[in-house]
């Protein structure tokens, strides 16, 4: 390895460690620096001049979206847009560091990004992917597939589509950040930012019913005390509910409500939102539930609540 490709990998390594520290970036995110990263220092161009010149940076992107990189396929705009972000934000901290002499950062554009449209289910579809979860009324007989972990599947996409969680913040709650008495979560969300989300009364019934019926037999599997009290949301070994599985579970309530292949954890939160909105709620107090750093992020869901929109004028306008 030459001296230019062990330099430019060690500031690789120093730049992770510092998002990870000092920005205190999520695990998945530094993955994908990461990644991106390791594949930019792999390319021989890059490894022999990329502390002088932005050129090689800007050859590696071009390749990458013409398909002449990894896998021979043009990358998507999104993930073309993370590798110049991710090859830039490297960049900017070398300069920073001293570790290059010119800013080359600033001379790497990020791709435009590609906005795509929430796709929420209404109202009536999101009930009957609730209730396509399983679980069941007390008073009533058990239907099939009512077992514990119906319960537990009812549960959590209660929880998503009450507090508009991302999938990763409800897998990642340990017992102590859910409240029953106060009625609300604590959650971590992007940038290690905590926020307090309220939960509504039917997701409150179905946490509380997993917690008191099916948790603690399948958390008594693993020996020892857990920190926190444990994950919220387990397997039937005890362990914390993996992403794979959560996904498992949404399509299969997805399939058995018939609402197709459309549905995805996320569909709960585009909901969530776009609920609350056409229920007259402030665009501000929505941004802040979801956790959302700006503002424009929360405004794609404004176009969806239109009739809403007219409803508001026609009652507020006095020419209207």
């Amino acid at each position: 390895m030459s001296a230019s490709a062990e330099r430019l990998r060690t500031a690789i390594s120093d730049y992770l460690v510092h998002l990870r520290v000092e920005r205190g970036l999520a695990p998945a995110t530094l993955r994908a620096y990461g990644s991106d990263l390791l594949a930019f220092a792999a390319d021989p161009a890059v490894a022999r001049g990329w502390d002088s010149s932005v050129e090689p940076a800007t050859r590696y992107l071009s390749r990458s979206a013409a398909g002449l990189g990894h896998a021979g396929r043009p990358l998507r705009s999104t993930s073309l847009r993370r590798r110049a972000a991710s090859i830039r934000g490297f960049y900017r901290f070398a300069y920073g560091d001293e570790l290059i002499q010119t800013d080359l950062a600033a001379r790497i554009d990020l791709p435009r990004q590609t906005r795509l449209l929430p796709d929420p289910l209404d109202i009536e579809a999101t009930n009957r992917l609730l209730e396509a979860a399983g679980g069941r009324d007390p008073d009533e007989s058990p239907p099939p597939g009512s077992g514990p972990a119906r319960i537990r599947d009812r549960a959590l996409l209660e929880l998503l589509y009450a507090a508009g969680l991302r999938i990763s913040e409800a897998l990642n709650l340990d017992r102590e950040d859910l409240v029953l008495e106060g009625g609300f979560v604590r959650v971590i969300g992007k940038g290690n930012k905590e926020r307090l989300v309220p939960v509504g009364e039917v997701a409150l019934d179905w946490l509380g019913r997993y917690i008191d019926e099916v948790r603690p037999a399948w958390l008594a599997l693993v020996p020892g005390d857990p920190p926190r009290g444990g994950p919220l949301f387990v397997t039937g070994r005890g362990h914390r509910l993996g992403r794979q599985a959560a996904w498992t579970v949404v399509k299969r309530a997805a399939r058995d409500a018939g609402l197709g292949d459309r549905v995805t954890p996320h569909t709960l939160r585009h909901s969530f939102a776009t609920h609350l909105l056409e229920g007259g709620a402030d665009l501000r107090i929505v941004q802040e539930l979801l956790g959302h750093a700006s503002i424009s992020t929360t405004q794609l869901y404004t176009h969806l609540s239109g009739e809403r929109i007219r409803e508001v004028y026609a009652r507020a306008h006095p020419r209207a």
